[in-house]
């Protein structure tokens, strides 16, 4: 484990895609930025033990028929800006 000590603005790099910076802090608080990729799940250390069921839910795909559909009108305007 690495201990480190910040000044406000301060930041560390993990990788060469996540960024956490230091952005002050109070009493028994400290604030962090975290600038990281979409697909990088961060969550604090008890989103867990609170984890309620989402109130959304996950899109169905589209039928095969749907997407060749969709193919067709793209290929179809690409070919008009042609």
């Amino acid at each position: 484990m690495l201990k480190l000590t910040l000044k406000p603005g301060e930041f560390i790099n993990i990788g060469e895609d996540v960024r956490v910076i230091f952005s002050g802090g109070s009493a028994n608080n400290i604030h962090l930025l975290i600038d990281a990729p979409k697909g990088v799940a961060i969550a604090r250390s008890n989103a867990r033990q609170n984890r309620k069921p989402s109130p959304y839910y996950k899109e169905r795909k589209i039928s095969h028929e749907a997407q060749k559909e969709i193919e067709s009108i793209l290929m179809r305007e690409k070919a008009k800006r042609a």
